[in-house]
C-alpha cells in the first residue's frame, strides 16, 4: 500500500475525516492539532479546510527528536534524534505529506507526552496511547498561547492497552529516567524492583514455562526467583526453560526444581579429555609416522572416549536427548579436526622421509 507515498491516504482524510470534524463542530472551529506519521491526516485536513474554512489553523505536534517541527520553523532538514513516543515523528519528509498549510509547530518531549497521557487517564478516564499525549500536550500549549478562547480539535490516536508495560508502568518510567526514585543513601538505591512494593519479577511453582519465558522477554532478564507465598523455593533461568523435560509447569507435576541433566563444566571436561587423547596420539604419529597401527588406534581411542562421554552425560533417570545430541556434535567436530591434524602431519612427515 505504501502509505507514505499513496495519494489515497490524504484523499481519504480530505473526503471523510475533514467533513466529519467540520460537521461535529457545527462549522465553528479555530484550529486542528495533528501529528505526522505518514502525513496523510494533516495533508488531507489541510486540503479540506483550505476549501471549507481557510481560517482554521493547522498545528503540528511533533515528538522532540523528530525533524519535522524544526523543518517547518527553519526550512532546513536537520539531524534526527531519538524518541520513545510511538506512531508519530519522522527523520525524513514523507513524500505524501503537504505541510505548507501548517501555521504553528510544537516539539513535545517524551516526558511531557507520557505525563499528559497519564493525566488524561487519571482526570478524564480516557485510556490513550503515547502519541495522544504528544497531541494533547501540543494542543494545550497552543491554547495557552492564545489571547482569547478558541475551539481546538485534536485526536485520541490509539488505546493505551499497548503501553501497560511501558508508559503506564511506574518502574519502566523510572528505568527510562522519567520518574524520580526516593533516595536512601544506601544499597536500596540500587534495587530497581523492591520486594516490599510487590515489584519483584517472579514466578510461582504452578506457572507454565510459557509464563516464565514471557517474563524473561518482557523484562529483559535471564533468571527469575520461584516464590510459593512469601517463601523462595527455587530459581529458574533460561537454560531451564530451554532444556527441561518438564513441559507443563515451572516445577513440574511434583513441584520440584527441574534438574539439569548435564552441566557445562562436565561437558567441557569430557571434550577437553577427548582432545588431549587426540593430541597425544597425534604426537605418537609424528614421532613414528610409519607405524601401521597408529590410525586404527586413534579411531579406537576416539570411539571409546565417545562412548565414555555419552555414558557420562546421561543423567540418572533418563537421557536428555537435545543435550546428548549437542555433545555428540561436539565430539564429532573435535574428532574430525584432530584426525585431520594427525593425518596431515603423517603425510607431511612421510613425504619428508621420502625426500
Amino acid at each position: 500500500m505504501n502509505q507514505f507515498g499513496n495519494p489515497a491516504n490524504p484523499h481519504a482524510h480530505e473526503t471523510t475525516t475533514g467533513p466529519e470534524i467540520w460537521a461535529q463542530m457545527n462549522h465553528n472551529l479555530d484550529a486542528v492539532v495533528c501529528g505526522v506519521g505518514s502525513g496523510g491526516t494533516i495533508t488531507g485536513l489541510t486540503r479540506f479546510f483550505r476549501k471549507a474554512a481557510p481560517s482554521v489553523a493547522m498545528v503540528l505536534a511533533d515528538p522532540a527528536g523528530s525533524i519535522l517541527a524544526d523543518y517547518l520553523k527553519t526550512g532546513k532538514i536537520g539531524e534526527a534524534g531519538s524518541w520513545l513516543v510511538e506512531g508519530i515523528g519522522e527523520d525524513f519528509i514523507p513524500p505524501v505529506s503537504d505541510l505548507s498549510g501548517v501555521k504553528e509547530a510544537f516539539s513535545i518531549t517524551d516526558a511531557e507526552s507520557f505525563s499528559v497521557a497519564r493525566e488524561l487517564l487519571a482526570k478524564e478516564s480516557i485510556f490513550a496511547g503515547s502519541s495522544t499525549g504528544t497531541l494533547l500536550a501540543a494542543a494545550l500549549k497552543y491554547c495557552r498561547s492564545r489571547t482569547k478562547p478558541e475551539r481546538v480539535v485534536t485526536f485520541v490516536c490509539d488505546s493505551g492497552n499497548k503501553y501497560l508495560s511501558k508508559m503506564f508502568n511506574d518502574y519502566w518510567l523510572a528505568d527510562q529516567g522519567f520518574r524520580e526514585r526516593p533516595g536512601h543513601g544506601d544499597l536500596r538505591d540500587l534495587i530497581g524492583r523492591p520486594a516490599e512494593e510487590n515489584a519483584a519479577i517472579t514466578v510461582e511453582p504452578g506457572d507454565t514455562l510459557l509464563t516464565a519465558f514471557s517474563r524473561f522477554r518482557l523484562y529483559d532478564v535471564s533468571q527469575l526467583p520461584v516464590l510459593e507465598g512469601e517463601k523462595i523455593v527455587g530459581i529458574i533461568d533460561e537454560y531451564d526453560v530451554l532444556m527441561t523435560n518438564q513441559p507443563i509447569s515451572v516445577f513440574g507435576p511434583k513441584r520440584r526444581v527441574p534438574e539439569r541433566p548435564v552441566t557445562f563444566p562436565r561437558q567441557n571436561a569430557v571434550n577437553i579429555g577427548l582432545l588431549l587423547l587426540a593430541v597425544i596420539l597425534g604426537a605418537a604419529l609424528v614421532l613414528n609416522p610409519a607405524a601401521p597401527w597408529s590410525a586404527t588406534a586413534f579411531l579406537v581411542i576416539v570411539g571409546l572416549a565417545l562412548l565414555f562421554g555419552v555414558l557420562l552425560i546421561i543423567p540418572i533417570g533418563g537421557a536428555d536427548m537435545p543435550t546428548v545430541i549437542s555433545i555428540l556434535n561436539s565430539y564429532a567436530g573435535l574428532s574430525a579436526v584432530a584426525m585431520g591434524f594427525v593425518l596431515d602431519n603423517k603425510l607431511l612427515i612421510t613425504a619428508g622421509a621420502l625426500d
